[in-house]
């Protein structure tokens, strides 16, 4: 059995597939009596009895022109900001010691997410991407992002799909805005081959996590089903490469002034060239 404490030993099979997929399931990562303070806060954030600043409250379909009640993928940015007191829970614990068996130690907490598809939202869909293409390129690439699954994730409610070994690709993927405009729509998709990608879904009980690289194609569809999809996400990276986030005025509010643009000038000078 798994110790409920601050830590989560890995396996050794574990850490090797982290590693060579870019992405590894930990079942069983909290129990239920560790998931219901965290589920109810995550709801009151939801409901928005939690206030939250400008688009850090939003709709992760990427279209900014819907209202609240319309949103197919409900999202929060930066919870432990706008309710401290969520910071150096169990899960954000249990997930630094994870990270230490994987990359080492002088890791810390760059962002937390609080990402929900409603029952029966078809259109609430992740296109393929790569999280890099959302951030600035830094040197040092490693990162350890844990998606927490507060209820039962299956294909009908939009579980998460990985591409294996994509974050050993020399290049990130192509990404193209979804609609041409990122004013109007933020949302970026990769290129995936079906035909020649491995893709894997994350069929998983309530309470697990996934782990993932920076670098992993990653995507998810709709919920075509009656039940939730709330899912909790940390990213822990380097203490260099937050600082050098910081230093730049990144923070991945959605309300940041700067507005990272290096992936799509960079595909645009890939395309002039050929």
């Amino acid at each position: 059995m798994r110790p409920l404490a601050d830590t989560f030993a890995l396996t050794a099979d574990e850490i090797a597939a982290f590693h060579r997929d870019g992405w590894v399931t930990l079942r069983g990562f909290l129990d239920d009596a560790e998931l219901r303070p965290l589920t109810d806060l995550y709801m009151r954030f939801l409901r928005r009895e939690i206030p939250v600043r400008g688009r850090d409250y939003c709709d992760m379909t990427g279209d900014y022109a819907r209202a609240p009640e319309d949103f197919a993928i409900l999202n929060v940015m930066l919870p432990r900001v706008y309710w401290p007191a969520l910071a150096g829970n169990i899960y954000e614990r249990r997930a630094a010691d994870v990270t230490r068996q994987l990359w080492g130690d002088g890791f810390a907490i760059d962002y937390d997410q609080l990402v929900a598809k409603p029952p029966g939202k078809t259109d609430a869909v992740f296109h393929w991407h790569q999280d890099l293409g959302y951030w600035p390129i830094t040197p040092d690439t490693r990162t350890a992002t844990f998606w927490l699954g507060l209820d039962d994730i299956a294909d009908d409610n939009g579980c998460v799909r990985f591409v294996d070994g994509s974050h050993r690709e020399p290049e990130l993927r192509e990404h193209l805005p979804l609609h041409g405009d990122r004013d109007k729509n933020h949302t970026l998709v990769a290129t995936v081959d079906p035909t020649r990608d491995r893709i894997r879904s994350t069929v998983m009980p309530r309470g697990s996590v996934t782990v993932h690289h920076e670098r992993t194609v990653h995507g998810s569809g709709g919920n075509t089903s009656t039940r939730w999809r709330r899912g909790y996400v940390l990213a822990f990276r380097s203490q260099a490469t937050i600082a050098a986030e910081r230093a730049m005025g990144f923070t991945h509010s959605h309300n940041d002034a700067v507005q990272v643009l290096t992936m799509i000038g960079e595909q645009t000078k890939k395309r002039e060239r050929r």
